[in-house]
């Protein structure tokens, strides 16, 4: 081959390569992409809004950027209680909430979130990874175009804050109570007159009388919204809201579209957040509890025995009502959700309650 032939095959070769090199930068730039994520929570909120941003954080970094979350705290883009709604609309492509403030489109969403005396945060984590909870989940969600992963984890929660102390049942009566889902709907049967709100806007009710009692999550988001500045009586275990867990909700289109690989990471660093704000809250709620006692005067108090068995009553007269009269996909659910319940209780039972209850009674450090 002469000089003048291999010069021109040359030029021709990496005029190839230029066009190539041009045609492919805009395909990388297209396979990045910014999603919004609206969520229920004040921004640096503890636990739940820290942890929002944490996941957004992470499948930012563990997509290297092709898939970068920008996060909207309550009532930056929408209202708190407005987070799916604009999934659903198109307004924003994923929201951080929890599944029980959307009971007004499926009763079945509540079982998500946490039942009145049902399952510990561990057993419905394994309900909705191995005992079918995720697919009855699925099918509700997939009515509104979107699908829902385990985001977080409060464990138990506490019971909340009241005005006055309570004696019994009569002291229920009417009291103007912030409590959602179905626990909210075992106070009401128990006489309370129940609303929700978010958690911005509690402390103003509760402090103008609008409210006389609310219940959020525990002593490290409690501490911060200063209920203590208002009530003392403050009751610290929950019998409605034993395992209560918040969600991400993606559009399901979008969802569809990415590849593989990002669908992965979405799901892992899903899974994964499930367990670190798990952790966050054990660390946290016994040294806010701490210093809401010590240093604020608070009485850690329980609930009177009158109270526990009729809210026990009224939750089975609600899932005996939703068991029978609900929609099939509820009814779908409840039956799926007793069916692990009865299961999972068995090792609870068996192994966890008498060890926990052999360390109380013998053990000390």
């Amino acid at each position: 081959m002469d000089r003048r032939s291999f010069l021109k095959k040359a030029s021709v070769a990496g005029a190839g390569v230029a066009a190539a090199t041009t045609l492919a930068a805009p395909a990388i730039a297209q396979d990045k992409r910014t999603w919004r994520m609206v969520t229920s929570w004040p921004k640096n909120f503890p636990g739940l809004g820290v942890g929002a941003q944490r996941l957004a954080d992470r499948i930012t970094a563990a997509s290297d950027g092709r898939l970068t979350i920008q996060v909207y705290s309550a009532g930056e883009l929408v209202p708190a209680l407005q987070a799916l709604d604009a999934v659903i609309d198109g307004n924003a492509e994923m929201c951080h909430a929890t599944p029980y403030y959307w009971q007004n489109k499926s009763q079945g969403l509540n079982f998500i979130t946490g039942v009145p005396f049902g399952m510990s945060s561990r057993e419905l984590s394994t309900w909705i990874r191995y005992l079918g909870g995720q697919e009855v989940w699925d099918k509700i969600y997939d009515q509104f175009g979107v699908r829902a992963f385990l985001s977080g984890d409060t464990g138990t929660q506490t019971g909340g804050w009241f005005r006055n102390e309570l004696t019994g049942l009569s002291d229920l009566q009417g009291l103007r109570f912030r409590t959602p889902g179905l626990g909210g709907q075992v106070w009401q049967k128990l006489g309370a007159s129940v609303t929700n709100m978010a958690a911005g806007d509690t402390f103003q009710a509760l402090q103008s009388g609008t409210l006389d009692a609310v219940e959020f999550v525990g002593p490290y988001n409690d501490l911060a919204l200063g209920y203590y500045q208002i009530t003392k009586n403050y009751y610290v275990s929950s019998f409605v809201e034993s395992g209560a867990a918040t969600e991400l909700v993606v559009r399901q289109d979008l969802y569809d579209e990415l590849p593989s690989d990002l669908q992965e990471i979405i799901k892992m660093v899903c899974q994964a957040e499930y367990d670190e704000m798990a952790s966050d809250f054990y660390a946290n709620d016994p040294r806010a509890l701490r210093t809401l006692v010590n240093d604020h005067g608070v009485k850690a108090l329980q609930f009177p025995e009158e109270i526990l068995e009729a809210g026990a009553n009224a939750a089975k007269e609600i899932l005996t009502e939703l068991r029978e009269g609900g929609d099939a996909l509820t009814k779908e659910m409840v039956e799926s959700y007793i069916a692990g319940f009865n299961l999972l209780r068995e090792r609870t039972k068996n192994t966890d309650i008498p060890f926990l209850q052999a360390r109380e009674k013998y053990f000390s450090l």
